[in-house]
């Protein structure tokens, strides 16, 4: 048993996910909600603007053509919560058309997202009249906890999931997610819930492995962080960001591979990791869909998957889930 010597609540439940993830014999990992601080969480940002990431286009083409059309389903009272708004940059097109569909209406908005840059950065753009937003920093289902209480009388919530996060989670995860969302509603209440599907692998491989390397210094970030948080002393240098297509679990994987053997210290958990030459920390899986997974999905967490809107330029699917009775 080591001591963990770190400050905050936070940095103590990082420093023993590091330990868990890295410090044993076993295959190494840690989780990828840790690749998300504000150096990840603006990193991230600029992956979204590459051409080899389809993605976040995607995403935005979708609500932007269809908000109006999710919305038809809803009932005109809304609450809108988003787990993980990052900058909010496409959720815009959603409150816009809610602002439009009752003039006059205030359209309330809780964005929740770990990164109190990134909430910061969404409350700015999201600035406008007709739109009130209160922001919370804070974990997914936290955050969803406090938001539904803001819930007025008669009022319904959508919840946003966008951007294919649900992907991040293995298959077992994803659906106890869903489920733990489905109690946190009421019935009628919906999430929309975005999704990246199945495409040729060389076209999924090149979104996770850009040219210019962003991808790549998102990933090893993480490592830059435990140097920052947690008193490590990673050299970058010495690792590198790869990604795989596991065609059997139908997920990319992205890895950070040991050029080198070698051992590094951290300070927080006053023991040194050792690392064999090619050996891998397995850091984040993005798992693609196909629709009919999806509303099998919905259907076994108490959704009725209602509708679904996917986009053909880069194959990406909006799928409006109501909370059955």
């Amino acid at each position: 048993m080591f001591a963990i010597a770190a400050e905050s609540r936070a940095q103590r439940e990082f420093a023993s996910d590091v330990l868990m993830g890295i410090g044993g014999t076993g295959r190494k990992s840690l989780p990828s909600r840790y690749l998300y601080d504000d150096v990840g969480s603006a990193l991230f940002e600029v992956i979204t603007l590459l051409p080899e990431y389809g993605l976040t286009r995607a995403d935005s083409r979708l609500l932007m053509t269809h908000s109006a059309a999710i919305l038809e389903s809803l009932a005109p009272d809304l609450l809108v919560v988003e787990l993980g708004s990052g900058s909010g940059t496409k959720t815009r097109y959603l409150l816009e058309a809610a602002r439009e569909r009752n003039p006059g209406r205030t359209v309330r908005y809780i964005p929740i997202d770990i990164s109190a840059a990134a909430l910061t950065q969404c409350t700015r753009t999201l600035n406008a009249p007709g739109i009130e937003t209160r922001a919370l920093e804070a974990s997914y289902l936290d955050g969803l906890t406090e938001a539904v209480q803001c819930r007025h009388a008669g009022q319904a919530i959508v919840v946003l999931f966008l951007g294919s996060t649900i992907g991040n989670f293995a298959a077992d995860e994803a659906l106890d997610f869903l489920r733990a969302i489905r109690r946190a509603l009421q019935p009628g209440d919906a999430l929309l819930l975005g999704t990246d599907l199945v495409k040729p692998v060389e076209q999924m491989l090149d979104g996770y492995d850009d040219p210019i390397g962003a991808t790549g210094a998102f990933n090893l970030n993480v490592l830059a962080r435990i140097n920052r948080e947690l008193g490590g002393e990673f050299d970058l240098r010495t690792f590198r960001h790869e990604a795989r297509w596991n065609r059997r679990h139908s997920r990319i994987e992205m890895h950070l591979r040991s050029k080198v053997e070698q051992q590094v210290r951290i300070g927080a958990l006053d023991r040194e990791i050792s690392f064999r030459e090619g050996e891998t920390i397995w850091t984040e899986s993005s798992y693609k869909f196909v629709p009919e997974r999806i509303a099998r999905m919905a259907w076994t967490a108490g959704f009725d998957c209602r509708q679904q809107w996917i986009d053909r330029d880069w194959p990406f699917a909006e799928s409006l889930l109501v909370a059955d009775l």
